[in-house]
């Protein structure tokens, strides 16, 4: 993963630790993963591993299906498959044509969308925006 990709995982979680009003001791109490861990983690200095993503998902209001595609392991090749044969993944939820439409879009994209919808979802929630991701600070994420 280029560090890029590295940085824009860690901007968006360290915003969706702040829109979530949790410092990084409450997130490591809640996770287990020590606080410098996920500090660098959110600097872009480390990835987190698949295991770390899981313990960190519910804690921080993502789904590990988000985390996991927003990390890069998920990608638009598992969103088609997806569509083709719903029963083989836990897509109950899925409409085909949001799927189809974001699986067409580069892996990049797709993290963006989900990581912008976890913070309208947060919004609509009524916890509050961290002061980087006030207006005009959004663009920053890509």
């Amino acid at each position: 993963m280029s560090k890029d990709s590295r940085r824009n995982l860690g901007k968006i979680l360290r915003e969706q630790r702040h829109s979530a009003d949790i410092t990084l001791q409450k997130l490591s109490d809640a996770s287990g993963v020590s606080p410098s861990h996920l500090g660098r983690i959110e600097k872009g200095e480390r990835f987190p591993s698949a295991d770390v993503l899981q313990r960190i998902a519910q804690p921080l209001g993502f789904s590990e299906e988000e985390l996991f595609t927003l990390a890069g392991y998920l990608s638009s090749h598992l969103t088609a498959e997806m569509v083709k044969d719903p029963s083989a993944h836990n897509t109950s939820n899925l409409d085909p044509y949001v799927a189809r439409i974001i699986g067409q879009e580069p892996v990049e994209v797709q993290r963006a969308v989900l990581g912008i919808l976890t913070i309208i979802k947060n919004i609509a929630a009524g916890l509050p925006l961290s002061k980087d991701l006030q207006l005009g600070e959004v663009s920053k994420l890509n």
